[in-house]
């Protein structure tokens, strides 16, 4: 039969259509749903050691919410941030497990909010909020350490060429000094400086060399953000001391800094080993100086903020030390920035003798 040219089948009892469903149990699902995000942040290209981390801080978050992600309340982010703050964890790794678990719900409703919905009967909402997400700690915060100075950063360094000179391991020690010379100079992330290869070293280019920065921290949960950053005030002497001198005795891979084996370090060693070392020049100190005041420590992330504090204070344009550190607003550098006690004072003396000397070279043209 026809009807308007179009040509009626009468149906039949064929087979029906499958339809592929998620599994309707919720840890092999959740299981299988941070595969896939682990998936999409390796096509986003994220660095392999900051997908690891991830993954243990994600893994670590949602076993203490003890319940699937798409279950997680408010009141079960506080809990477990709660907890974190009992186990003495500061504020920025706080930040850390709250925005892993965030990045991973954000995929689940992107991606799976209706798969969750027809099986398990949930409809996804985000449970961080303003109230439960850890706050940056800025420069108005009590909290807040102010980075070490040159005078303290040059102590450790020459403690560090010391090491050198008199090391068993010696190309350790040389690691090392061009490793915390690197974070400092360049203001790099400890994770960053991890995922550095020989090859992202170019002396060659603009007037210093450079060293690309090829997994540069992105925006929330976007992928890296790569960057350019000048071997300023010498580093380019260093590293390459280090790739002709170093680098070779600690085997032929493509990491530029890595252990005596030849693989490549992690940000935890890094943190780890700053750490060791603040130990050892305590240790010394005291041995040369008995009763002498304890030594200003810092971490890795300190020195970006010394390097920011460094390079404003000698007059660098905010947005040259914004484009250096990698961030997305000035207002983060600005938080990077802290003026020494004296900074007012000196920066007064800098205008009143250029000023000075500009009316005194005119007295001397009349």
């Amino acid at each position: 039969m026809a009807v308007d040219g179009l040509r009626l089948v009468q149906g039949g009892a064929g087979p029906a259509a499958v339809i592929d469903a998620p599994a309707a149990d919720p840890v092999a699902f959740q299981d299988s749903c941070v595969e896939a995000f682990k998936t999409s942040q390796a096509v986003r290209g994220f660095a392999q050691t900051t997908m690891e981390n991830n993954a243990g801080v994600l893994d670590r978050f949602l076993t203490a919410c003890d319940r699937p992600a798409w279950e997680v309340t408010a009141e079960d982010v506080d809990r477990v941030v709660a907890g974190l703050v009992e186990q003495g964890l500061s504020a920025a790794t706080r930040r850390g497990y709250v925005q892993a678990f965030k990045g991973f719900h954000a995929f689940l409703s992107a991606r799976k909010a209706g798969e969750i919905e027809t099986v398990f009967g949930v409809r996804l909402v985000d449970p961080v909020d303003d109230f439960n997400a850890a706050r940056h700690v800025d420069s108005s915060s009590p909290s807040a350490i102010a980075p070490p100075d040159d005078e303290r950063m040059e102590e450790f360094f020459d403690f560090l060429k010391q090491r050198i000179a008199g090391a068993r391991k010696y190309a350790v020690a040389g690691r090392d000094y061009a490793l915390f010379r690197t974070l400092y100079l360049a203001g790099l992330r400890a994770e960053e400086t991890a995922s550095l290869d020989r090859a992202d070293v170019h002396f060659g280019r603009g007037p210093f060399g450079k060293v690309h920065v090829r997994f540069g921290k992105g925006a929330k949960t976007s992928g890296p953000r790569p960057r350019w950053v000048p071997m300023l005030d010498g580093l380019d002497l260093i590293l390459r001391w280090y790739l002709e001198e170093i680098a070779p005795r600690l085997g032929e891979g493509p990491a530029l800094f890595c252990d005596e084996g030849g693989g490549r370090i992690s940000r935890g060693t890094i943190r780890n080993r700053l750490a060791y070392l603040l130990v050892l020049e305590q240790a010394a100190r005291g041995e040369d100086r008995p009763g002498a005041a304890p030594l200003v420590g810092f971490s890795p992330h300190t020195l970006r903020h010394a390097c920011a504090t460094r390079n404003y204070e000698r007059g660098v344009d905010l947005v040259a030390i914004q484009q250096m550190l990698g961030h997305w607003h000035v207002g983060t550098t600005m938080r990077y920035v802290t003026p020494s006690a004296t900074f007012i004072e000196d920066a007064y003396r800098r205008a009143v003798s250029g000023t000075l000397a500009e009316l005194g070279g005119v007295r001397d043209g009349d």
